[in-house]
């Protein structure tokens, strides 16, 4: 149950990641677009050639979001930024204004990449910056800049780099701590608050899903209804704290005398359901005899008493026309037959 909805989860939680990377590659393209327009206009050849190289690759990130997965997307987006970047701090873009676009890296990274692996790629980006403006002019020729605007600008971006790593940090923690919450929240509601089995209304998703299993493949299925006997008596002699540790010992002795994938859940007061796929009655029965003899056998110790119980056990196999209603109706009448010959018996 848990995973399902982990997996759930994780879906959404990439859709949302696709639309986000889609909407910046679209505003990526748009923003690189009108000032490439701007660059031509400026007869800035050059820039306006980088420029059209990034508005280009944000187009085909956009594009490739339908025919590759969302890593692929996220890639061509963030390293082509660094590029474009790179470029404009080496020439300086228009006035001396192209470094006051790095500003932007830092969100785009946490968020494209993660939390770890974007705050290692904004070190390496921070290096790279840091070589271009200080790699001395006789060396390359680059855009010169005061040795007060490289400060402020290495320290803008750090600080930058702190809040969005923060807050990206913060948006993880948040969705794990919802995640964790409603898995709880999901569990709560399918399992059955005394005993930790499933509740009815998860076995009967379990037994919907099972119905739908073997109409294609065409495999048994069988139920095991139980209800114990005289149990009344137990809560009226020894008061109802002695009747729920005897249904949670119960509960245990049940999980241990079935497979792995079978099904025990709670199915009222007193009664259990026990879901055995690929499973003929034939097959249901031994099952049933065995946890019919460990009841039997077990002893539920509260305070001084020494409790046992026994159990009624009615068996049903699903047929092709039948409904999981008339399944469970079966189930009942093969249980009151076991009860009116005596109890602490299989029927049939």
């Amino acid at each position: 149950m848990l995973a399902s909805i982990n997996d759930q989860s994780k879906s959404n939680g990439n859709l949302l990641h696709a639309r986000v990377i889609k909407l910046f590659s679209l505003v990526g393209a748009s923003i690189t677009g009108v000032m490439c327009l701007l660059s031509l206009l400026g007869n800035n050849n050059t820039l306006t050639l980088i420029l059209l190289v990034a508005c280009s690759t944000y187009l085909i990130a956009l594009f490739s979001l339908k025919k590759f997965n969302i890593k692929v997307s996220a890639i061509i987006i963030i390293y082509s930024l660094y590029l474009l970047m790179f470029y404009l701090v080496f020439s300086g873009g228009v006035a001396q204004t192209g470094p006051l676009w790095i500003f932007i890296v830092a969100p785009v990274s946490v968020y494209v990449l993660g939390f770890r692996l974007g705050l290692i790629n904004l070190a390496i980006f921070l290096c790279i910056v840091c070589i271009i403006m200080f790699l001395p002019q006789h060396l390359v020729a680059h855009e010169a800049y005061t040795p007060e605007f490289k400060l402020r600008l290495i320290l803008s971006f750090l600080t930058m780099t702190f809040l969005s790593a923060l807050y990206e940090y913060s948006s993880m923690q948040f969705y794990r701590n919802v995640l964790e919450l409603s898995a709880k929240y999901q569990q709560l509601a399918m399992s059955d608050p005394l005993t930790k089995l499933a509740n009815r209304r998860n076995a009967s998703a379990v037994l919907q899903q099972e119905k739908a299993r073997i109409d294609r493949n065409h495999e048994p299925l069988s139920v095991l209804l139980c209800d114990l006997d005289h149990f009344k008596s137990v809560n009226d002699k020894y008061g109802h704290n002695a009747g729920d540790m005897v249904l949670m010992e119960l509960a245990k002795v049940f999980t241990d005398n079935v497979r792995h994938q079978d099904c025990v859940a709670r199915w009222g007061g007193e009664e259990f359901l026990v879901i055995l796929p690929q499973t003929s009655a034939e097959q249901a029965g031994i099952i049933a005899e065995k946890i019919l003899l460990s009841v039997q056998n077990h002893t539920t110790h509260f305070l001084k008493h020494q409790i046992q119980v026994t159990i009624s056990i009615g068996i049903s196999q699903l047929t092709e026309d039948e409904t999981i209603d008339e399944l469970i109706n079966n189930a009942d009448k093969c249980l009151y037959q076991a009860k009116t010959l005596g109890r602490n018996r299989v029927h049939p």
